[in-house]
């Protein structure tokens, strides 16, 4: 398959993450989310969408590691939490949550694919991390990510198949391709469920695709 639509890599992916800490320290604000609401609506798809349970899990951009509290807190007990993110004062904050089983790692996935290895992930998720990303960086990504996974890859983004009403999208955050998303994931995997119902006007999208049937 061919992706002769893809833009340029955006080497200033993380510059806005970092921007926001300068402003808002490790507040929510920083996470860049509209609202705590919408974050957790994209957590309870995560979960909603694969078992997660008993799983060794690498979340890929994990910010502050509200993932893995909001597992937590629903008692969806994994066997072990990974995060990595690049901005290193939200991985101290992280860790300084001291989550049980869990442990937070700095580090920037695009410039060093292999640490999307690191505990021999059974299941990787991209919750928002992929969304400052250019469509080139963003399947150069998830090609790393699928190699690295035991099992399951799984991942959010802003859909371009988005109605008018949806909320425009002109930076930091960018729309991706969808219908390239989903022939890359159908490419990779006979096993890939999508969603985009959610949020009003289609604004935001997951896919999830198995190595076998699990």
């Amino acid at each position: 398959m061919h992706y002769d639509e893809r833009m340029s890599g955006d080497p200033s992916y993380l510059s806005a993450y970092r921007e926001a800490v300068h402003q808002h320290g490790c507040e929510f604000e920083s996470t860049l989310w509209a609202n705590e609401k919408t974050q957790r609506v994209r957590f309870e798809v995560f979960a909603r969408m694969c078992d997660l349970s008993c799983r060794r899990i690498l979340d890929a951009g994990c910010s502050r590691g509200d993932l893995a509290a909001y597992l937590l807190e629903n008692r969806i007990d994994y066997q072990h939490f990974i995060g990595l993110d690049a901005v290193g004062e939200l991985i101290q904050f992280a860790q300084n949550r001291k989550l049980p089983r869990s442990e937070f790692h700095g580090g920037d996935f695009v410039t060093h694919p292999k640490l999307l290895q690191t505990g021999d992930p059974q299941v990787i998720v991209f919750c928002g991390s992929l969304n400052t990303m250019k469509l080139d960086t963003v399947i150069d990504v998830l090609d790393a990510a699928w190699r690295a996974t035991r099992e399951t890859l799984m991942f959010n983004f802003l859909s371009d198949c988005a109605t008018e009403h949806a909320p425009r999208q002109t930076g930091p955050a960018y729309r991706l391709s969808t219908m390239v998303l989903l022939e890359w994931a159908l490419d990779q995997s006979d096993h890939v469920a999508f969603r985009q119902d959610y949020f009003p006007h289609g604004h935001d999208a997951t896919i999830r695709l198995d190595k076998a049937s699990v």
